[in-house]
């Protein structure tokens, strides 16, 4: 699993992997110089006594990444929820968490939506199921909140949002949560998986091509932005 923990992770988690690079392999070496000289460490690693490292290492990644897409269809995104929203799916998590456990990983999930608002923000695609804006986590006002939430992002310039209605007849994949992390090189891409032991990680390149698929079959899927926009307008309308 490529993840990167500072200088130190991109050296030790970096050197099998680099191994398969040609010498004359520059882009992938000034990708990776990059990414040692960007952040040696993160705000992540104040996290690694109280989350998972399957959470860490995500926000690792995204933090790198050149640009990400993401598919769910009973969530909201991670990186476009609100903080009572994110609040309200942990106080539903299996095992139940502590209040403590669920307030360290709603900060953390804050603190990941960060890179969406800073200067050099990575583009970022997020194809949502229409089933996952009636879940109604939370009650009637975290939920209105959260519906008015999404289209505001998405009129950000590097942010789109677009929802597969209800009514499409056929579905690519099994309804899992997909992200796609792009790196400032192909080799450095990763697809993580949302599971019930936690994040998967996966960076072969056929598994890579075939998550590709399926975003792009889900994308094709969905409604246009400014459709989307209006659908979740009109839904939040009837809670």
């Amino acid at each position: 699993m490529r993840t990167a923990a500072g200088v130190r992770g991109v050296l030790t988690w970096r050197a099998p992997w680099c191994s398969r690079a040609r010498l004359g392999d520059a882009a992938l070496v000034d990708a990776l110089a990059a990414m040692t000289q960007r952040q040696a460490h993160g705000w992540w690693d104040s996290y690694r006594d109280h989350l998972p490292v399957g959470l860490i290492d995500l926000a690792e990644l995204e933090y790198h990444a050149a640009a990400l897409r993401v598919a769910l269809v009973i969530h909201i995104p991670a990186l476009l929820q609100t903080t009572d929203h994110a609040r309200a799916l942990f106080k539903a998590a299996v095992p139940p968490l502590r209040q403590y456990e669920i307030e360290h990983r709603v900060s953390h999930r804050v603190k990941r939506q960060e890179i969406l608002h800073r200067d050099d923000p990575p583009s970022y695609t997020a194809v949502i199921h229409e089933s996952a804006l009636h879940m109604g986590y939370g009650g009637e006002v975290t939920v209105r909140a959260q519906l008015r939430h999404l289209p505001e992002m998405s009129e950000l310039e590097h942010v789109t949002v677009r929802v597969i209605p209800f009514g499409k007849g056929s579905f690519p994949g099994t309804g899992q949560s997909v992200d796609h992390l792009a790196g400032r090189v192909p080799q450095l891409d990763t697809v993580q998986l949302d599971t019930r032991h936690g994040c998967e990680f996966l960076d072969a390149e056929t598994q890579l091509e075939k998550y590709r698929l399926v975003l792009d079959r889900m994308e094709a899927d969905a409604l246009k932005p400014a459709e989307s926009r209006d659908l979740i307008h009109r839904i939040a309308q009837t809670v």
